[in-house]
C-alpha cells in the first residue's frame, strides 16, 4: 500500500544518503591524500638533492683561501710598495689594481652554510617535514645510517645496550620494507672529488620514507565518517520504525473504535426495535408491525454495509463506473436524519450533477463522504451553521468540495489532519480522515486535501477523482 511504499522509500533514501556521503567523502579524501603524498615526495626529493650537492659546496670551500690569508697578502703588498727598488717596477695603478683584487677576494664568502640540510628532517617544528618518517640506508652495508621520526626509535643508539640496539635495528629494517611498499626509495649519489692525497670517492645512499600522520589519519577519516553516518541512519531508521509502530498501534486502536462506533448505532437501533416489538405484542397483539420490520431491515442493511466496508479495507476493491450523485445523496440523507439532534438551524446543501460518472466502490466512498460530513458537523460545535457539498468537472477530473462554517483548523495543524491518531476532538481517535484519505488515494486513484481553513471561519476539504470516459 501507499504508506508501506513511503516507509520503504524512506528507508532506502536513508541508506542511499549514507552511501552517497561515504562515496563522496572517500573520493575527496583519496584525491587529498594523493596531493599530500605528491607534496611529501617532492619535499623529500628536494632534501635528497640538497644532500647530493654538499660535496660540491665543500670543494668550493676548499678552493677559496681563508680571509686571514688574503689580509696577510694585502699587508705584504703594501709593505713591498714601500721598497723603492720593487716599487719602480710597478706603476701606481698596478699596485691599486692588486689591492682592489685582494679586497674583493676577501669579501667573497668561502662557501654557504649547509648544515641545515642534514638536520632539516630532525627539526620537528618544520611544517614541510613534520611527521614524515625517513630512513637513510647505505648501499654498501644495507644498514640504516640515519633516520628521523620513525615511531619510538630514538635518533641514535648511544647509551643503549647491545640487545636493545639489535632490536631497534631489526625494527628499522622491517620499517624499511614497509616504506618500500609505499614509495620507491630516492637514491642519493654523493661524489667527493679527488685531491692531491686521495682519489675521488663515490657512494650511494637510499632514502626510504613513509606517510605522515596526517595522511594516515585522512585514510581512516572516510571509515570514521561512515561509522557516524551509519549511526545517524540507524537512529533515524529506529526512530522512523518506532513512529511507524506507534501509528500502526493507533491505527488498530482507531479501527477497533471505529468498528464499535459504526456497529453501535444499528445494533442499538435493533435492540430498541426488539423492545418495541415485545411491548407491541403485549399491548396490541393484532396490530401490524410492518413499519417496524422495515426499520429492522434498514438497520440490518446498515450492518451489512459496515461489514462490507471493513472487508474492503483489507483488500483491493472492485471499481465500477457509476454516477457519483446517488452515492453522495444517500450519505447526505443519512447525515440529515441526524441534524435534528444537532439543531434545526444547521443546513446541509448538496449540489452534484447527476451526469458525473467515476470509477467507484460505492460502499467505501460512502464512508469517505460520511466521515467528512461528520467532521463538518462536529466542527460546527453549536446548533447553527452551514455545510455545503458541491461538485464540478474539468480536464477529466471530478472535484468535490465539502465546506463548513465551523471552528476551523489552526494553520500549524494542517500537516497533521490526515495523520492516524491526530484529532482536535476531546473524544476523537483521529482515524476518520486518515481512512478517508487512504480510500480516495490508494483505492480510487484520486486525492483528498485540505484546501482552506481558518479558525472561526470554517474549513474546506477537496476530493479529486478521475472522471470515467463517456
Amino acid at each position: 500500500m501507499k504508506a508501506h511504499r513511503v516507509s520503504v522509500n524512506l528507508k532506502l533514501g536513508l541508506i542511499s544518503f549514507a552511501v552517497l556521503i561515504s562515496v563522496a567523502s572517500l573520493w575527496y579524501t583519496t584525491r587529498l591524500v594523493d596531493r599530500l603524498k605528491a607534496r611529501e615526495t617532492s619535499v623529500v626529493q628536494l632534501w635528497a638533492d640538497a644532500l647530493a650537492e654538499i660535496p660540491k659546496n665543500q670543494q668550493q670551500v676548499a678552493s677559496n683561501p681563508p680571509p686571514e690569508l688574503l689580509r696577510e697578502i694585502e699587508g705584504i703588498l703594501s709593505a713591498v710598495r714601500q721598497i723603492p727598488a720593487v716599487a719602480a717596477s710597478f706603476s701606481e695603478e698596478d699596485f691599486q689594481d692588486y689591492i682592489d683584487v685582494l679586497t674583493w677576494a676577501r669579501t667573497r664568502p668561502r662557501g654557504y652554510n649547509i648544515d641545515f640540510v642534514t638536520d632539516l628532517l630532525a627539526d620537528t617544528t618544520s611544517s614541510l617535514f613534520r611527521n614524515i618518517p625517513v630512513i637513510m640506508v647505505d648501499s654498501s652495508s644495507g644498514m640504516p645510517a640515519r633516520w628521523y621520526d620513525v615511531g619510538d626509535v630514538p635518533g641514535n643508539f648511544s647509551g643503549l645496550d647491545e640487545a636493545e640496539s639489535r632490536r631497534l635495528t631489526l625494527k628499522l629494517m622491517t620499517t624499511v620494507e614497509d616504506m618500500a611498499a609505499i614509495h620507491e626509495p630516492i637514491p642519493i649519489v654523493v661524489v667527493f672529488p679527488a685531491t692531491e692525497n686521495s682519489p675521488s670517492i663515490r657512494f650511494v645512499q637510499y632514502v626510504y620514507y613513509g606517510e605522515s600522520q596526517l595522511i594516515v589519519g585522512l585514510r581512516w577519516f572516510p571509515f570514521v565518517q561512515l561509522l557516524f553516518v551509519s549511526l545517524f541512519v540507524l537512529v533515524g531508521y529506529l526512530g522512523f520504525s518506532h513512529i511507524r509502530r506507534s501509528e500502526q498501534s493507533s491505527l488498530w486502536v482507531g479501527m477497533a473504535k471505529e468498528a464499535a462506533h459504526q456497529l453501535g448505532t444499528p445494533i442499538s437501533s435493533l435492540m430498541g426495535w426488539l423492545e418495541y416489538l415485545r411491548y407491541q405484542e403485549k399491548t396490541s397483539p393484532g396490530e401490524s408491525a410492518e413499519k417496524t420490520y422495515e426499520e429492522i431491515e434498514e438497520d440490518i442493511a446498515r450492518l451489512r454495509r459496515v461489514a462490507s466496508r471493513f472487508s474492503d479495507i483489507g483488500s483491493l476493491p472492485k471499481l465500477d463506473p457509476q454516477p457519483i450523485a446517488p452515492v453522495i445523496e444517500n450519505t447526505a440523507s443519512y447525515i440529515e436524519r441526524r441534524l435534528p439532534q444537532q439543531g434545526m438551524l444547521i443546513k446541509l446543501n448538496v449540489d452534484v450533477d447527476p451526469d458525473y460518472t467515476v470509477p467507484l466502490n460505492a460502499e467505501l466512498f460512502e464512508w469517505v463522504i460520511e466521515n467528512l460530513l461528520k467532521n463538518a458537523l462536529d466542527a460546527l460545535g453549536s446548533d447553527q451553521g452551514n455545510i455545503t457539498l458541491d461538485a464540478s468537472s474539468g480536464e477529466g477530473i471530478i472535484q468535490i468540495d465539502i465546506s463548513d462554517t465551523g471552528k476551523g483548523i489552526d494553520r500549524r495543524d494542517w500537516k497533521n489532519v490526515f495523520r492516524p491518531g491526530f484529532s482536535t476532538k476531546k473524544r476523537g481517535w483521529g482515524l476518520g480522515l486518515s481512512l478517508a484519505k487512504r480510500i480516495v488515494e490508494d483505492y480510487h486513484g484520486g486525492s483528498l486535501s485540505l484546501v482552506s481553513s481558518r479558525p472561526g471561519q470554517g474549513t474546506t476539504f477537496r476530493i479529486e477523482l478521475p472522471e470515467s470516459a463517456s
